[in-house]
């Protein structure tokens, strides 16, 4: 929601409204709008790696902006966090302070299913800072009841006693994990550090609060729209816009 609030506000600026469509709708929601000549530009939102809404893009009049890269962006116009970096930050930060076995707890299994470019790009960037630095990593989904993250850490320690990093790219499970931790006798950080990759304000209200990679949402929703507004004015823009992810440490790792 922080990422539509973003672009709602955003395009008010530009004396524009917002059309929300959910997900579901895919390619034929797109087509259907496009076709009715109720919107000016196209917004894309939960992009994955093989999104089926893509081929409709290439071929429709009206402008688009995609929030996430799909596999291949040629021709597209793309802007997100860099998650891949983002990722790899969080191994990095982990090696640096001496951590030698680590793992990273994710989105929800459905979203990999899904293959939804952030969390699969977050993973890989995970996966290969920590092969870079030569040390032990697990990745693996998480869901986002307390039951299901209790169980989850638990089996994660007991698979890996020796784990003393963690990340966790959920912004719902955050605050879980680390009441599960607490009840496994886990201190943090004295016992396990934990990063986040979430938004500032849950990592500053977590406690202890948690080292964290921002995830700039309203930056990315002021960017979607001025590119998609200068699209629509005939401007070129560039297809590819990365944001640069930025780690700020707090009291959960050492």
């Amino acid at each position: 929601m922080q990422f539509a609030t973003s672009v709602v506000t955003t395009a008010r600026q530009y004396d524009h409204d917002v059309l929300l469509m959910t997900a579901d709708e895919g390619a034929d929601g797109l087509h259907r709008v496009a076709a009715s000549a109720l919107v000016d530009g196209l917004l894309l939102m939960d992009v994955e790696i093989h999104d089926p809404r893509v081929p409709l893009l290439r071929k429709l009049a009206e402008p688009s902006v995609l929030i996430g890269f799909p596999a291949d962006p040629e021709g597209l116009t793309c802007v997100d966090l860099d998650f891949a970096h983002a990722g790899s930050l969080c191994a990095d930060h982990l090696a640096d302070l001496g951590h030698r076995e680590i793992a990273l707890l994710g989105a929800p299994r459905v979203v990999y299913e899904r293959g939804t470019g952030f969390a699969e790009r977050t993973m890989a960037g995970f996966v290969e800072a920590a092969r870079r630095h030569g040390i032990e990593a697990d990745a693996r989904p998480c869901e986002e009841s307390f039951d299901e993250i209790h169980a989850a850490v638990k089996l994660l320690l007991d698979e890996r006693p020796g784990l003393s990093g963690l990340v966790v790219h959920n912004e719902a499970a955050a605050g879980h994990v680390l009441g599960a931790l607490r009840i496994l006798g886990r201190r943090v950080p004295e016992d396990v550090s934990v990063v986040a990759i979430c938004p500032d304000d849950i990592a500053e209200r977590a406690s202890p609060a948690l080292t964290s990679v921002l995830i700039p949402a309203e930056d990315v929703g002021r960017q979607a729209v001025r590119l998609l507004m200068a699209k629509l004015e005939g401007q070129a823009v560039p297809e590819s816009t990365l944001l640069e992810p930025r780690l700020t440490i707090r009291e959960s790792s050492r």
